[in-house]
């Protein structure tokens, strides 16, 4: 039984053969490659368990190839061959990271069990991916993901603080409940709440309960979502959007293990794994005094930063067949495939929205499709107002600014004067606003009727 996809890196053809021979023979899937310049280019297209690489080679060596891997894929094990070989050179090696180092020549059972051990480590053995069941619900074949997914799956066999980050609609809270279904918590409660959704004085009850009477409306006692996730994992995602005051509270609970309830004198244990998530920058949050420095450090022990759609292209097309099978039970239709120019047309979009936006637009339409085929110009069409829907807000603002501007010099014919009147802005922060949009107000001279 194949226990893991293997890449063997080596410029000696004999030697690439000789040793491909002998993991192939012990049931692993080996690729090779002549250089670390085509290894990493063979990298690019699949992912494998482990790299076995020697170490001198013309161009780029084994430790350079290492270093270039280590920092794309901090997660994946490396062994390095040499005939060359020295204990302060091997001493190097294991310190920077490389997983084993092998002389030449080398004992087969001594590559083997190397061999096995990283396999093991890396996640791909049978014994660690007895299923799949822990990620089901994240559809990749992308490099970037694969690796992040193998990180998660690590992070996860510990209780410490994950904090996941990335843009709106990347999936944080799908990679939040991956890593709770592959850990130890997986038998008890996944609870999720967004602290943006929530108003702040509701959200610390939400969070923390509250004791009968503790505030108007509390006519009997609640249990918080720390009570409800107690020997589980609790998700606090857009963390981001949690007011201050709340943090240092946030922060006492991490600290003690126990949560008071609003109202309450008596201190409650919890046993909760946390995992955070937001879209926003906490490096500039810090910063700007918005985020505790000390909350920060608590919840960022592991960061995950997942990837934009725009970065894993190759899995467009995968998501969009898993989608429109989900879509077409909801609507009760048969399965629509995608004409091949609409999903060069899907391919090629910016996706602001992400994974979110490629959802929406395919349940769009899937909707408004009568056919058993999906035309370019339906995505065409649906991309056209996404694209007028998700425009940054900045260009949003500066869109509305520059319009309302228009509209009041069409109806004063220029006048800047009483333009500044019905905004309610004194003429010289006024003309500020039109010089910023470059309006000259002789411009509507004519216009007004």
């Amino acid at each position: 039984m194949a226990n893991g996809d293997l890449l063997l890196v080596d410029d000696d053809p004999d030697l690439l053969k000789l040793i491909s021979l002998r993991l192939t023979s012990a049931g692993y899937r080996v690729r090779t490659a002549a250089s670390g310049e085509a290894a990493l280019a063979t990298m690019a297209v699949t992912r494998p368990a482990l790299v076995i690489t020697d170490l001198r080679m013309p161009g780029m060596d084994g430790l350079q190839l290492f270093e270039t891997i280590h920092r794309q894929h901090p997660t994946m094990p490396v062994i390095i061959l040499t005939a060359h070989g020295t204990i302060p050179d091997a001493v190097s090696a294991t310190q920077r990271g490389v997983f084993g180092f092998l002389t030449k020549p080398f004992d087969s059972q001594d590559l083997l069990q190397k061999v096995a051990a990283a396999v093991a480590l890396s996640g791909d053995s049978p014994g660690t991916t007895a299923d799949d069941e822990w990620r089901s619900g994240i559809i990749t074949r992308s490099p970037v993901m694969e690796d992040l997914l193998r990180q998660a799956r690590l992070v996860a066999d510990s209780d410490a603080s994950v904090l996941i980050t990335g843009e709106s609609g990347t999936g944080k809270e799908l990679m939040a409940q991956a890593i709770h279904r592959a850990s130890r918590r997986r038998a008890r409660p996944f609870v999720a709440v967004n602290c943006g959704a929530i108003p702040g004085e509701l959200l610390e009850s939400e969070l923390f309960g509250h004791a009968r009477g503790a505030f108007t409306g509390a006519v009997q006692a609640h249990k918080g979502l720390f009570q409800a996730a107690d020997g589980g994992t609790l998700l606090l995602d857009e963390i981001g959007d949690m007011p201050l005051p709340l943090q240092v509270k946030l922060l006492r609970v991490l600290q003690q293990g126990e949560v008071r309830p609003v109202g309450s004198t008596q201190a409650i244990p919890v046993n909760v794994r946390v995992i955070s998530a937001t879209h926003r920058d906490l490096d500039a949050q810090r910063a700007a005094g918005l985020f505790r420095e000390d909350l920060y450090y608590r919840l960022n022990v592991v960061s995950l930063r997942l990837p934009p759609l725009a970065e894993r292209r190759e899995d467009i097309s995968l998501l969009a067949s898993d989608f429109l099978k989900r879509l077409a039970e909801r609507y009760e239709k048969p399965v629509p495939s995608l004409a091949p120019d609409a999903m060069q047309l899907l391919v090629a979009a910016p996706w602001p929205g992400n994974v979110r936006q490629l959802l929406n637009l395919l349940e769009q339409a899937v909707a408004l499709n009568t056919t058993s085929m999906i035309p370019a110009s339906l995505v065409q069409s649906a991309l056209r107002e996404d694209a007028a829907a998700l425009v940054p807000f900045e260009e949003a603002r500066k869109t509305f600014e520059r319009d309302y501007l228009v509209r009041l010099l069409k109806i004063t014919g220029g006048n800047v004067t009483q333009a500044a009147q019905m905004a309610k802005r004194n003429r010289t922060e006024f003309y500020k606003l039109l010089q910023r949009h470059m309006l000259e107000p002789a411009m509507f001279k004519e216009s007004k009727h």
